[in-house]
């Protein structure tokens, strides 16, 4: 009996970081054939463009190695998005958000 109030406090403790989606984003079934993680494409970004970072994937894209992260960041009431080649970290885009977003 012990041991299941354990785990149910411990289920508990964790549902509200699974309800706000902070372990899982957009493409992260590619992540396995990514070379460079999402913590790491992340801290590319963000030095790339200074903000805040809205909106997160990884996804299969021509240009680079074919796949790459993507990254909404919001930076002085302006979206741009910036990707980031899962492969080598190399920038592949840094740009102002369009008017019909992917």
């Amino acid at each position: 009996m012990k041991t299941m109030h354990i785990a149910i406090a411990a289920a508990l403790a964790i549902l509200p970081t699974l309800a706000t989606g902070a372990f899982a984003y957009h493409g992260e079934e590619l992540a396995k054939a990514a070379k460079i993680t999402l913590q790491q494409a992340t801290q590319i970004a963000q030095k790339a463009r200074a903000g805040k970072v809205t909106d997160k994937e990884l996804e299969r894209e021509k240009g680079g190695s074919g796949l790459r992260y993507s990254f909404d960041i919001r930076s002085r009431g302006v979206t741009y998005e910036v990707g980031v080649d899962a492969d080598s970290g190399r920038v592949l885009e840094n740009a102002r958000e369009g008017a019909h977003p992917d």
